[in-house]
């Protein structure tokens, strides 16, 4: 195995974790937009006013993507697994 893998490999891993978490994090960072506007708006600034709406956006992006998700991340680990011969020789 030699640097050009391991890299290549790392960057493999790091590009499929940026695909699964994008979906997750843009949601939470509208929704965050959104509620800090409505907070700057009407000036109540209550904590959890901010938490619990980004919260559930990611739950119910968390079910909306969900299969996405496990399919990327089940190719991935195919891929990684068929090449392990060739990795580790």
């Amino acid at each position: 195995m030699n640097q050009q893998v391991v890299v290549d490999l790392a960057y493999q891993a790091l590009l499929t974790t940026l695909y699964i978490a994008a979906p997750l994090l843009g949601l939470a960072l509208l929704v965050g937009l959104a509620v800090s506007i409505f907070q700057a708006t009407t000036q109540i600034q209550e904590q959890t006013l901010a938490f619990v709406p980004k919260i559930l956006a990611v739950l119910l992006s968390l079910l909306l993507f969900g299969p996405w998700i496990l399919s990327t991340l089940v190719d991935f680990t195919y891929a990684l697994l068929s090449n392990l011969h060739n990795n580790i020789g």
